[in-house]
């Protein structure tokens, strides 16, 4: 699923490459469009303050404050850290139609796109969590720096 042809990165991560980097489960998905089982991601319960990027490139794609509890077993969030993040495909699989969801810098699968999301946007993208990569935040330990260098 990745492009080298529109992705720099992409092109110098060849399968080889991404067998070697990614764990099998992070494979399957991002190149294979496969989905990790309900329940089993590391990211669904996760609750932390931070950014969900893209496994395999490190695109920034989701930020935890848009993140809700959809019951579905799947990290869900409800809109893209930035318009354009992600790309949105027809996925004909299994005898329906869907939207399926894939990294715009490097083409690997995340999951699905559904209309039944909360407010604002009504959108409920259903993510796999073997394809993203959380960082947390740091804003409060900069913060707390900042004001220990101001009490100085």
């Amino acid at each position: 699923m990745t492009n080298p042809d529109t992705n720099p990165t992409a092109s110098a991560q060849t399968a080889d490459d991404l067998r070697l980097r990614l764990t099998p489960i992070q494979y399957a998905v991002t190149q294979q469009a496969a989905t990790e089982p309900p329940f089993t991601g590391m990211y669904v319960d996760n609750h932390d303050t931070g950014t969900y990027r893209c496994v395999v490139c490190r695109e920034p794609l989701f930020d935890s404050d848009t993140k809700f509890e959809s019951g579905s077993g799947w990290p869900s969030f409800y809109e893209v850290v930035e318009k354009g993040r992600v790309t949105e495909k027809r996925d004909f699989s299994h005898g329906m139609l869907r939207t399926e969801v894939v990294c715009a810098n490097c083409g690997a699968h995340l999951g699905h796109l559904f209309p039944d999301g909360p407010r604002p946007t009504g959108l409920r993208y259903c993510i796999n969590s073997a394809s993203l990569d959380f960082e947390p935040s740091t804003a409060g330990s900069a913060e707390a720096s900042t004001a220990e260098d101001v009490g100085e």
